[in-house]
């Protein structure tokens, strides 16, 4: 009889056991899966995402530029997008909308989405007239930018 409780006593804490470390591995399973499903789709929107910086014009303190999704995936959350602008050597992060310049905003020109192909107008108000040497630089929200730099000479 003795021998039947002590096993019975162990069959019941191996039991135990087995569902104790079953509760404290599952959580970290299941969240290591969904962070590799979620690094996963990053590096996927990563690949299939692509800008191009096609022309760069001014008139006064205004910069126009379009930017061509080269891309195969559609660029959304554009006012995420950290745009760079400024004289050669002095340039700096401008912030999206506003009504003190400096600011940007943009609109898409053949479309209602920046889908593949599309061209995005960005229009840069300065504080002042532009002149000379510039550089520009546009990251949309997912890391991958373009830069180019432009003469007004």
């Amino acid at each position: 009889m003795d021998k039947i409780m002590v096993t019975l006593l162990l069959i019941v804490a191996g039991i135990v056991c087995s569902i104790v470390v079953l509760n404290a591995v599952y959580p970290a399973i299941t969240g290591s899966s969904s962070a590799i499903i979620e690094a996963a789709d990053n590096i996927d929107g990563r690949i299939k995402s692509n800008v191009t910086v096609i022309e760069m014009t001014h008139d006064g303190s205004d910069a126009y530029i379009w930017v061509k999704n080269t891309g195969v995936a559609r660029i959304d959350g554009i006012s995420n997008s950290d745009v760079f602008f400024g004289q050669e050597g002095d340039f700096t992060r401008i912030p999206y909308g506003g009504s003190l310049a400096p600011y940007w905003e943009y609109e898409i020109e053949n479309d209602d989405r920046w889908d593949k192909s599309s061209t995005l107008k960005i229009t840069i108000h300065a504080t002042e007239a532009i002149s000379g040497n510039y550089f520009f630089k546009l990251v949309i929200p997912n890391g991958i930018s373009d830069e180019r730099y432009y003469s007004t000479t």
